[in-house]
Parts: structure tokens; sequence; C-alpha cells
């Protein structure tokens, strides 16, 4: 009976390891396919609020160079993209933004948003991990 318990144990493991794995891997191509895909996104979907450097429209559309919100946790980023933001303010160092930003989970796919995530956190004097696809799967899938 203690060996059918260990091989049990043994076996969620394993399985719990292939998903964390799962959730983590790299973009197909790596890192630099995911750069120029998630390039082509930002152009096509983002470059008009958050402008071609990320510095964002002043009181209107934030940064995204340098900021807590591209750098930091990133579920949250995730979350912005999928969901929006719709009203109040957001505070960047100071200054107040107030423009809506729209959801994109029925607009971009998981790899899309998985490869602009990467690009913006990659990008504008930004230094950070990529994205993974199944990060962004697990969030809209927990936001349903």
């Amino acid at each position: 009976m203690h060996i059918k318990k260990v091989m049990l144990a043994l076996l969620v493991l394993v399985i719990a390891s292939a998903f964390v794995a799962q959730q983590t891997k790299p973009q197909p191509g790596g890192l630099k396919a995911a750069l120029t895909r998630g390039k082509a996104v930002y152009e096509a979907t983002c470059l008009a609020c958050h402008q071609p450097d990320g510095l964002g429209v002043q009181n209107m559309n934030p940064p995204l160079a340098k900021t807590k919100w591209v750098l930091g946790d990133k579920k949250a980023l995730i979350k912005i993209v999928l969901k929006g933001l719709q009203g109040g303010e957001i505070d960047i160092d100071g200054d107040k933004f107030h423009n809506p930003m729209p959801p994109q989970e029925s607009t971009l796919s998981d790899q899309e948003i998985a490869d602009v995530l990467t690009y913006i956190r990659n990008n504008f004097g930004n230094k950070a991990s990529l994205v993974a696809v199944g990060e962004v799967k697990a969030m809209r899938a927990r936001l349903k």
C-alpha cells in the first residue's frame, strides 16, 4: 500500500512539472522570433496610443518605457491586455493618464499577446523576461 502512495505522489509531481514547463516554455522560434512577431502586433495594435517610442501621450495614454506596469507582475500586464482598462486614472511616476484601454481578448490570440508583451518588455529601454503563451492561456481561462 505504501508503494502505491509513493508512486501516485511521483506521478502527480511529474504531471505538475510538465504543466509548469508548458506554462513557461519559450515561444516558437525563440526570443528573436517572438520579438519580431511582437513588433508587428505592436505596430498594428498598440502604436497609435503608446507611440513608436513607447512613451505614450501625456495625460492620455501611459508610457511603456521603464514602468512597473510593464516590468512588474506579468499576470497583471496580461490581464490589462486581455480585459483592458476602463475609466479611472493610472499614475506613473506622478503623471496621470486617463484614456481607457480597449480589451484585446477577442482581437488578439494568446500567441499575439505573448509576443507583443515580450516585445514591450524588451524594448523602450526595458529588459524583462518573456511572456509565454501558456501564461496568457492560463490568465484567459482564469478570467472567464
